[in-house]
């Protein structure tokens, strides 16, 4: 099954482009720059590096961003069919908050 260009296999779950996913939950203000920040190498999905912005991604995958300043990881929570206000873009995932008091 096709979902978009992503091919899906049947009884799958549903997933998503990451750059695509990326620019739904506005990381970045465009699709071409999440699709940039893939091909640099600043995203891991499950701890594994990424180089692809067409890498498939679930709910409940988890993410590592390196972006400008901070490096971030979120649980992906929600898909979106398209990018939407600031306030869906918050439900697309939940920030997990470093370890130690250290």
């Amino acid at each position: 099954m096709t979902r978009g260009r992503v091919r899906v296999p049947e009884g799958a779950p549903p997933a998503i482009r990451l750059d695509k996913w990326l620019w739904f939950a506005r990381f970045q203000r465009a699709r071409a720059d999440c699709a940039e920040l893939v091909r640099a190498g600043h995203v891991r999905i499950g701890g594994r590096r990424v180089t692809q912005p067409g890498a498939v991604v679930r709910v409940g995958d988890v993410l590592t961003l390196a972006l400008p300043g901070e490096t971030i990881l979120v649980e992906i929570r929600a898909l979106a069919e398209r990018r939407g206000e600031s306030a869906a873009a918050l439900r697309l995932y939940r920030r997990i908050e470093a370890g130690g008091d250290g």
